[in-house]
């Protein structure tokens, strides 16, 4: 029986009877018959002892590691776990110190070795009466096991080979690093500090490393270069690269700076010629679109001079745009001549056909406008070609004379109506002008003390600095320069804006006070004077420790004042000691000689006047202060001035004292 054929192979018979095989991938026909490609078996490739146990770690030729206990004959794919610690050490000192290959590659072809001469040394058997398959088992085995020795021997060339290569790697990297130790303690010899301090920095420059980039961001991107080690420390290497970074950022800001202080009014023009392509652009459109633009504000002292510059622009490019249409017509009219248009009877879309790849014909813009100026061209050629041939030669003269005057006095009309309609809307434009003048000059204001303040919050942010110290500060921001506002006014903003700063610290001292000082008792020695001195707010200000200790006690009595007029607001709200205080000022038993009691009650509560009537001047009489200041204990109104008590009780009898009597009504 033959053996199977591979996949994707199967088996046909020709007309003849010949079998034939074909390969269903390749589409292929063969009379051979294929058979199936058997690879090598997968063989021991390495092995390791595991210290102070009896396995052994092998490594197969195909990559695959396995474990076999010697004694016992036993292999697992997985480690078992009465060596695991021994092989997480033995793995742990491969990574730390890696074996050498060059020793193991020995001790391969010393086992390579061994196993060929006990070979040669090993008898051949004797014959004895087995059977013939036992034979041919046994060359098959002699011939695997030659085929082993083969493999073992190649895979020992090969490991010596690449063992070779590691060792010159090994080799050429130690030379490249004594050469660049070497090259680096040269250099150190050679240069000084500040030699070497230029150096690093021109290294940095090279690199265009951002001044704005952290060290530990912008170190991969020179690290590698040799003149990276000419400074021997890292805080050497810092402190230069942070001396870059402020040489470079001082630089960058001086040419932004440069950049700035170029020519305004050019730098406006090409604004202008750059944005302003039409002209009917106006200028309140223009100004909305573009106010909050550098190049806009940049130049001119007010809106005023950019307008005017803004209305040149607009006439320039009129006149710009007049004089290439006017080119474009005259190109236009040759362009027609060229091509001897002028012949009776021609019409446009047949003319155009030929003119079409011609540019002067691309230079009028409209269509509408070519035909009209090929109407145009063709009267002209027939007017002229009628002029030349009629008869009568005396009436020419006159028909011309009479067409020059028709057309002089056309003209003088055209230009007596225009010159009304500019002197109208001359007259119009003023009128609007006056009013938008008026409009402007309010909103100017308003605007520039917007701008003006926002340029304070921006600059000005210490409650101490004065106006004289600040106008340097200010004069280069192109805000103040093109502010329109009197000094007077600014002066006045700036000190507005500084007692509000003020004003704000001050708001954070007095909450800072009120934490560290809760009772009207707290002293000024009680505070944490230490922290306090070295707070946000006290550094704004300013303040030492006497100036503290001064608003402190200012702090204190200013509290102190509030805390009394929160305490009479406290009695005057309170609805007890209102009711009860005015009861006590009623005269007798009041107005009916008492409040009627419960008939159920007992008789010895009953008034002298046999109604069963309680006095409740009486009762009023018994609400005392002590009873008040039950009422009023939970308030932290009254609570504040718990170091005073007499003090306190004085001032309620005092209040009581100035209570009006009740007032009744007259139904009652």
């Amino acid at each position: 029986m033959s053996a199977p054929l591979p996949y994707g192979w199967t088996e046909h018979i020709s007309p003849n009877g010949q079998p034939y095989y074909y390969n269903v991938n390749t589409k292929a026909s063969n009379i051979r018959r294929a058979l199936i490609r058997t690879d090598k078996k997968e063989k021991p490739l390495v092995k390791i002892q595991i210290p102070g146990t009896e396995w052994i770690r092998v490594k197969t030729t195909e990559g695959n590691v396995f474990y076999s206990h010697k004694v016992n004959k036993q292999s697992v794919w997985v480690v078992p776990a009465e060596i695991k610690d021994a092989v997480e050490e033995l793995e742990r000192q491969e990574a730390q110190a890696p074996p050498d290959i060059a020793m193991e590659i020995d001790r391969v072809k010393n086992e390579v070795a061994e196993a060929v001469k006990r070979k040669a040394e090993d008898t051949l058997p004797t014959t004895s009466k087995k059977a013939k398959t036992e034979a041919e088992k046994e060359s098959d085995e002699e011939e695997e096991e030659e085929e082993e020795e083969e493999w073992q021997k190649e895979a020992a060339a090969q490991l010596a080979a690449e063992a070779e290569q590691e060792k010159r790697r090994v080799e050429e990297e130690k030379r490249k690093v004594q050469e660049a130790k070497a090259e680096e303690q040269r250099l150190r010899a050679d240069l000084s500090v500040e030699e070497a301090r230029a150096m690093f920095k021109t290294l940095l420059r090279e690199k265009d490393i951002n001044p704005l980039h952290p060290w530990d961001i912008a170190l991969p991107k020179f690290v590698n270069d040799p003149r990276y080690v000419l400074l021997a420390s890292v805080s050497a290497r810092r402190e230069a690269f942070d001396e870059y970074c402020r040489e470079r950022s001082r630089e960058l800001r001086q040419e932004t700076v440069k950049k700035e202080t170029l020519d305004p009014k050019e730098e406006f023009e090409r604004f202008l010629q750059a944005e302003v392509k039409s002209t009917r652009t106006s200028w309140s459109d223009f100004r909305r679109t573009w106010k909050k633009d550098r190049r806009f504000y940049g130049w001119g002292r007010d809106d005023r001079e950019r307008e005017k510059k803004f209305k040149e622009w607009i006439r320039e490019l009129g006149e710009k745009k007049r004089a290439a249409a006017q080119k474009a017509e005259a190109d236009f009219f040759a362009l027609l001549r060229e091509h001897n248009v002028g012949q009776d009877g021609q019409a446009w879309k047949d003319v155009k056909k030929g003119l079409v790849n011609d540019p002067r014909y691309d230079a009028v813009g409209s269509s509408s406008l070519r035909e009209e100026l090929f109407n145009t061209f063709l009267k002209g050629t027939t007017t002229t070609s009628q002029a030349e041939v009629s008869t009568p030669v005396a009436s020419a003269p006159v028909t011309e004379a009479s067409y020059e005057e028709q057309q002089k006095r056309r003209k003088e009309r055209a230009q007596q109506a225009v010159q009304e309609r500019e002197n109208k809307v001359r007259a119009d434009m003023e009128r609007v002008e006056s009013e938008i003048g008026r409009t402007r000059e309010v909103g100017q204001k308003e605007e520039g003390e917007v701008l003006f303040k926002t340029m304070l919050v921006d600059a000005v942010r210490d409650p101490q600095v004065t106006w004289q110290i600040v106008v340097p500060l200010l004069s280069a921001d192109p805000r103040f320069q093109n502010s329109r506002l009197p000094q007077k006014m600014q002066i006045a903003l700036f000190q507005a804006h500084v007692d509000h700063l003020r004003a704000k610290h001050m708001d954070a001292l007095h909450a800072l006070f009120e934490t560290n000082a809760p009772k009207l008792t707290s002293t000024f020695d009680s505070l944490p004077l230490e922290s306090m001195l070295t707070s946000m707010p006290v550094t704004r200000l300013g303040y030492d420790i006497r100036s503290l200790e001064r608003e402190f006690e200012r702090w204190q009595r200013e509290r102190s004042t509030n805390c009394r007029k929160a305490f009479d607001e406290m009695l005057a709200e309170n609805a007890f000691i209102e009711f009860w205080g005015k009861l006590r000022k009623i005269g007798g038993e009041g107005v009916d000689g008492g409040v009627k009691a419960d008939d159920e009650g007992r008789a010895e509560d009953e008034g002298e006047a046999g109604g069963g009537k309680v006095d409740m001047k009486t009762l009023a009489s018994k609400v005392d202060v002590g009873e008040i200041e039950r009422v009023l204990k939970n308030d932290k109104r009254y609570e504040m001035f718990a170091h005073i008590p007499e003090q306190r009780t004085q001032w309620i009898r005092l209040y009581l004292s100035e209570l009006p009597p009740p007032k009744f009504s007259v139904h009652i």
